[in-house]
């Protein structure tokens, strides 16, 4: 979908849909300043039903034979209170009005508040993902009727070359919501990892494939216990990242991968909503995303792995019991308490995996724990690190494209809860504090010379109702803050990211 800046404004525009955002107060004045072609009709209208343009209200009206045959309406709220993501929302709400309308889409907004540049991208993000249907498993599906061109109306800025980072970044993140919106009999290991192969033979990237005997040499007790109930081979998937020119830093992303999770022997019953299970990969689909996305974006000066250790956790007669001891590839041993805490040891030998290749950091995204869902609801994840830069780095890159990120406690006296009587760990501690304790397991498989994070995004990964630029399903969380985070030049920040000019 073609987007595109038209700095001229709206007064001789030719499209077919026009969104307009409204301050709440003094609405004719408003749209005197846009020279809207048929303003006084509008104002007469929305003096009839009422329209004060609170935050996220929305109208829209059909003139018919008119340019534009419609005009969508968004309030804006006070503007004293405007944020960036506010303007997102907006975007997202006007795009989803236009559903069921063909032709050329033109939003206008009060892009000056902020960095023009920052806005525009975060608007044609917006615009873009809110358009997103997944219909690939509906037998002749109806035709969905949706703007075919993008216009952002009465932009000023330097580059046009923002909006070229649209199209990548949203092509991952759609990527992403696919990978997890996939079903399980769709979307096996074998699957997936043939899916990053064609992502890297697309957009350059090196692959490298390891199945089970592979994973077996290397020691990877850990994931292939998890691995071992399903009739699904296990697949370990390393695509890479090379810069054309040096490389200054080094980075690698690991994804939890598992594409089916029924809990093992410890089944997921009631409220657990098995068939839901197919987005326990959702880590992944973030960490194939940015590199579909990186890919094609090719920042300069790094150096990205993205790991993923993919794999089943089902139930036969070969599946790991509750009480088994095994073996990680670093030697550590961990008595298995509860086969439901599955992810953290396949991510066990996928972290060490990443550390031998002496990164500068180390991301790891997981649909981890339901502690976390608990703590943060399902617009934020979870951020567990001890390194206050890369937190600093992460938390910025996440607020720079509106997807919520908080950073939780690590605490090192929790870990009393992990220790076994038998092996070195166990692979859980007790019901309180379970992301915290689940992120101090991971730590013990990551060299404490590199620097680690750990974001949980259980909650995150799914939403069952329109939400922000996210329809109902998959949201692809993950897949921007990842690549915001590795194209950020060292000691750029984004604390003035809301800031009015």
């Amino acid at each position: 979908m073609e987007i595109s800046l038209n700095p001229s404004g709206i007064k001789n525009w030719d499209g077919s849909i026009l969104i307009l955002g409204l301050y709440e107060g003094k609405i004719e004045e408003q749209l005197n300043k846009y020279e809207h072609p048929h303003q006084e009709t509008l104002v007469k209208e929305l003096q009839k039903i009422n329209f004060k343009a609170k935050t996220g209200e929305v109208t829209k009206f059909q003139l018919l034979g008119q340019t534009p045959a419609q005009v969508i309406l968004v309030g804006l709220g006070e503007p004293k209170a405007l944020l960036l993501d506010d303007l997102r929302k907006a975007a997202s709400i006007g795009a989803r009005a236009s559903f069921g309308s063909s032709g050329k889409l033109g939003i206008m907004l009060p892009w000056n508040q902020f960095d023009s540049e920052t806005t525009a991208l975060a608007v044609g993000e917006a615009l873009r993902l809110s358009l997103f249907k997944d219909l690939r498993f509906r037998n002749n599906p109806d035709p969905i009727l949706r703007p075919e061109a993008l216009e952002l109306l009465g932009v000023r800025i330097e580059s046009k070359k923002v909006l070229e980072r649209v199209t990548p970044i949203c092509a991952g993140v759609e990527l992403a919501r696919e990978l997890v919106g996939s079903p399980p009999n769709s979307l096996t290991p074998k699957a997936l990892a043939e899916q990053a192969v064609q992502i890297a033979n697309e957009y350059g990237l090196e692959s490298i494939i390891l199945g089970a005997e592979e994973c077996k040499e290397r020691g990877m007790g850990a994931y292939l216990a998890v691995a071992q109930g399903s009739d699904m081979a296990p697949q370990f998937i390393h695509l890479i990242y090379r810069p054309d020119g040096p490389v200054k830093r080094r980075l690698a992303m690991v994804g939890k991968g598992l594409t089916f999770d029924s809990g093992g022997y410890n089944l997921k019953v009631g409220a657990a909503q098995i068939e839901m299970m197919k987005f326990d990969m959702g880590g992944s689909a973030a960490v194939i995303g940015a590199a579909r996305a990186l890919a094609e974006l090719r920042p300069k000066d790094i150096e990205v792995h993205f790991i993923v250790a993919a794999c089943e956790n089902m139930i036969n007669g070969s599946a790991v019991h509750p009480g088994d001891i095994v073996q990680a590839s670093n030697g550590k041993t961990i008595e298995i308490n509860n086969t439901d805490a599955e992810g953290r040891l396949t991510l066990a030998d996928a972290l060490i995996y990443a550390c031998e290749l002496e990164p500068d950091a180390i991301v790891d995204l997981a649909t981890l724990t339901g502690a976390c869902v608990i703590a943060l609801g399902d617009e934020i994840a979870g951020l567990w690190t001890d390194d206050d830069e890369l937190a600093m780095e992460l938390i910025e890159a996440a607020d720079s494209t509106g997807e919520g990120l908080w950073r939780m406690p690590l605490r090192s006296s929790y870990k009393e809860g992990l220790k076994s009587m038998l092996a070195d760990i166990k692979n859980t501690g007790p019901r309180a504090g379970g992301s915290i304790t689940a992120g101090l397991f991971l730590k013990e498989f990551v060299k404490e010379s590199i620097p680690w994070a750990h974001i949980d995004i259980a909650g995150t990964v799914w939403t069952d109702k329109d939400r922000g630029i996210n329809p109902a399903g998959a949201t692809g969380y993950g897949v921007r803050t990842l690549v915001n985070w590795a194209c950020k030049p060292l000691g750029e920040s984004n604390q003035a990211l809301n800031k009015k000019k």
